[in-house]
């Protein structure tokens, strides 16, 4: 009070002085006024683009009230999180497979006139592979792979015997022991002269420049998913490539869950142990997941990957039916994620058992859930008991009652990090790959999943989540309850982020 009482009694000694501070206040007010007319009509016209363009009318409701009241921050964190449609990716096999990659429209008329191609019965889904654009295919093998150390072992010793070429992607590549493993082998195979390719999502991978320049002067081809690519999606970060997929010689091909970094191989204490899951395939479904990353590619990279094996060969101990379910993310013109995990949902039967590091569904899933329970059906969730974003752990704790209710059980995995994404429906139908249970998977991020159709490796699965729930503990009735009211509140603000975690 004393300084301002100085510098009112200085003002008032020195009257020009005073007369320009009043005239700098009255130019402030002025341009504070404008800004904020400004945000207000940003925040107007921006609700227009949301009404228009967000998929959920809850999100649309969401962002209409947030743009218009607070538009100063909502009207920045709409054009880099809140868009739901990705501009400019063209489903090439979509709209005309053909020009990008005529190798592949053959690819689909070998299979047939091969036989290898399943009958239309339980273990030929036709409502899925309308969604894929691929059939479930014959001849295939199935290796489970659980964990970090089996996973990169199998993915590195792959990589070794490529002859041709080896294509890689993942959505988080680093610059510690496992990716300097990983650019190890590709270099070695591209100074052996094998065509390689890498494939990273730059918002996932932070990968320094020597990392990116040694591989390039080995000769490996690496390009960027480019996600902010073209104008309309040069702010946004929200559309995440999550694939992870290796292929080598389109003979045998990899995909699950494990990124490539020291903590998927349970080397990083931050994390402790890291339970994953990841699968080899070999057969015709390796060229059905190369059709993927000839997407990804040609999308990133304007070219298409020339000299690929497209010639569908049955494996030796093929027995496993398997579809790749893709291109999955926010350029289909269906919600095809979604739709292909409510449909597996609703053909169970008598088992049904989800595990998924992030549990955030919307009101469709938990619904066709508890239809699932009430018709009968043994349905059992299993998530980390400690999870990696603190949002995604509070949002999940708002399900367990409504999940109990029709006698759903819970199971929180506490051995370490859960990570894989697994899906077991009834004795023989299944899915592991990169997509979790919650609103970014099933709509904004590009994902891909396999699914098998085969009781034996179904029995390998069932198995291996078996083992899973010996290290969980069971989701008590009433267990949110027992928390006091400001935890609860947080878990009901926490499930208001759903739409965006």
């Amino acid at each position: 009070m004393k300084i301002r009482a100085r510098i009112q009694t200085w003002l008032a000694a020195h009257p020009r002085a005073a007369e320009g501070a009043r005239k700098f206040n009255k130019r402030r007010r002025t341009w504070i006024t404008l800004f904020v007319m400004l945000c207000h009509i940003a925040g107007f016209f921006t609700s227009v683009d949301a009404i228009m363009s967000v998929r959920t009318a809850q999100g649309a409701i969401a962002w209409l009230v947030s743009l218009n009241t607070v538009p100063y921050v909502a009207v920045p964190a709409y054009w880099v999180f809140g868009r739901s449609e990705f501009n400019g990716y063209v489903l090439t096999r979509r709209a005309d497979l053909a020009e990008v990659a005529p190798e592949t429209s053959k690819f689909i008329k070998t299979l047939s006139e091969q036989r290898l191609i399943a009958l239309p019965d339980r273990d030929r889904p036709l409502l899925v592979e309308r969604l894929a654009k691929l059939p479930f295919t014959l001849g295939n093998d199935a290796e489970l792979l659980v964990d970090g150390e089996a996973t990169f072992k199998s993915i590195f010793e792959g990589i070794a015997r490529a002859k041709s070429y080896v294509l890689v992607q993942f959505y988080i590549i680093r610059d510690d022991s496992v990716g300097r493993e990983l650019k190890a082998s590709l270099v070695e195979r591209a100074k052996a002269g094998v065509s390689c390719r890498l494939l990273y999502d730059e918002i996932g991978s932070k990968l320094p420049a020597a990392y990116i320049d040694e591989l390039r002067r080995a000769g490996v081809d690496v390009r960027p998913f480019h996600s902010t690519r073209g104008d309309s999606n040069r702010f946004q970060l929200n559309f995440r490539n999550h694939r992870k997929v290796v292929i080598v010689d389109g003979i045998e091909a990899w995909v699950g869950g494990l990124n490539v970094g020291d903590e998927y191989k349970s080397l990083n204490t931050k994390f402790g142990y890291w339970r994953d899951t990841h699968m080899r395939v070999v057969g015709p479904v390796v060229q059905c997941t190369q059709v993927a990353f000839v997407e990804d590619w040609h999308w990133a990279t304007d070219e298409t990957p020339q000299n690929l094996n497209w010639n569908p060969q049955p494996a030796p101990k093929g027995a496993s039916r398997a579809l790749l379910c893709l291109p999955s993310g926010p350029a289909d013109r269906l919600e095809t994620c979604t739709l292909f995990f409510l449909n597996a949902i609703n053909s169970a039967k008598t088992r049904l058992w989800i595990a998924s590091p992030y549990f955030v569904p919307d009101e469709q899933f938990i619904s066709a859930l508890q239809l699932a329970a009430l018709r009968g059906v043994d349905v059992r969730i299993i998530i980390p008991e400690e999870a990696d974003n603190p949002l995604v752990q509070l949002a999940a704790w708002a399900y367990f009652d409504v999940l109990d209710r029709v006698g759903i059980k819970v199971y929180r995995y506490t051995k370490g990090f859960m990570h894989h994404k697994v899906m077991l429906v009834d004795d023989e139908y299944g899915t592991i790959g990169t997509a979790n249970f919650d609103n970014r998977s099933f709509r904004l991020n590009f994902e891909i999943t396999m699914a098998f159709a085969n009781r034996d490796f179904a029995d390998q699965v069932a198995k291996m989540l078996e083992t899973d729930m010996t290290h969980c503990r069971a989701v008590r009735t009433g267990e949110l309850q027992e928390h006091g009211y400001w935890f609860r509140f947080m878990v009901r603000a926490a499930n208001l982020t759903a739409p965006v975690l």
